[in-house]
């Protein structure tokens, strides 16, 4: 009875939160997590419960107490590229920075620009101190789409006339252990302008420690573009809808998943990333192979068909990450759990501390 009666306030809850405004919090500038701890495993780790709504505060190393013989972790293996491109226009001289979303095929990628008032279709670029030379083809809202001359050995270039990409509220210029520790370990498909952080704080020996324990891994892929970090701005969010990022889930991934949970065990998505990649391919109720572009947006009320079990860092207020979070913890749960680490002084964002849901 007790519990009946919990299980649907908490549901009840969910479906009253669904405005933009609901997902705000106030965050000091301090909590901003500027540089990441000294080692990849070094972060706290907060543990939560949504059968009781219990909270624990430990290492994230602990994670492995809380995982058991039989489940899998399902973790997103985008590798994030140089996607900051500085350069001039060729005409005039001036200035202009670009930010690389993704390829749309034949040398042409959706890119962020600015200044971009006066960029128009054919203006022509050299960027990366003369490694890259573009023209702009044309512009889609706040995007831009540019073809870049060199095809054939655009990613080597790339790697060289490029700069990782951190986020915004990271005020600092990028430098060379960015270059590492921006990367999960086991990254190894290019594609993302952002890294799915909650992979961030996994090391070589704690997945040796977890494989001996009997909780294997599993890849998916999902290039985190705009619709991970763009901010949500309509205020009624059945309205919103999320800009598209490719997303793959292989047919081997699919059938030894749809294993895991006939056998009991529990799916563990690392990350925001890999439960939309999941739950896109679950989306007809078990998990089928998937590869295309996903906009899928999770909020309170929405079911989860595949993911038992979350990895995550702490989010923007307002984000759709936020939102996500809220849709699985549940709203009341997911406000305390934030309360709670501004008042235990967590880190917060790309490199942050982490928290676990089961």
């Amino acid at each position: 009875g007790g519990r009946a009666r919990r299980t649907s306030r908490r549901c009840f809850t969910r479906m009253l939160a669904v405005k933009l405004s609901d997902f705000d919090y106030h965050l000091p500038d301090e909590l901003i997590a500027q540089r990441p701890a000294e080692r990849r495993d070094g972060s706290r780790l907060m543990v939560i419960h949504r059968e009781t709504g219990e909270i624990e505060h430990r290492r994230f190393p602990d994670i492995t107490e809380y995982l058991r013989r039989g489940d899998v972790l399902v973790r997103n293996n985008t590798r994030v590229i140089p996607a900051r491109l500085f350069g001039v226009k060729v005409k005039t001289g001036g200035r202009v920075e670009l930010l690389l979303i993704r390829p749309l095929g034949g040398g042409v990628w959706e890119t962020l620009a600015r200044p971009g008032r006066r960029l128009s279709a054919g203006t022509r670029l050299t960027l990366g101190e003369g490694l890259l030379h573009a023209e702009v083809v044309g512009r889609d809202g706040e995007t831009f789409r540019v073809r870049f001359e060199e095809v054939a050995d655009f990613d080597a270039r790339l790697d060289r006339a490029g700069k990782i990409p951190l986020p915004p509220y990271i005020n600092r210029e990028a430098d060379a252990a960015d270059c590492e520790r921006y990367q999960c370990v086991y990254a190894d498909v290019n594609g993302a302008v952002a890294a799915p952080t909650a992979g961030l704080h996994f090391t070589p020996e704690l997945f040796d420690n977890l494989k001996t324990r009997g909780i294997d891994a599993v890849d998916v892929t999902l290039h985190v573009g705009l619709g991970t970090f763009q901010p949500v701005q309509n205020e009624n969010l059945d309205e919103t809808r999320l800009h598209g990022e490719w997303a793959s889930l292989s047919e081997d991934a699919a059938r030894r998943l749809r294993g895991v949970k006939a056998s009991g065990g529990r799916i563990v998505a690392v990350g925001t990333t890999s439960v939309r990649t999941l739950e896109t391919a679950a989306r007809g109720g078990t998990i089928q192979p998937y590869e295309g572009t996903t906009d899928l947006f999770l909020k309170p009320g929405d079911m989860f068909h595949a993911t038992n079990a979350l990895v995550t860092n702490f989010h923007l207020p307002k984000s759709s990450l936020l939102m996500l979070v809220a849709a699985f913890a549940g709203y009341d749960l997911m406000r305390r759990a934030y309360d709670t680490a501004v008042a235990e002084r967590y880190r917060f964002y790309s490199y942050g501390d982490a928290m676990l849901i089961v």
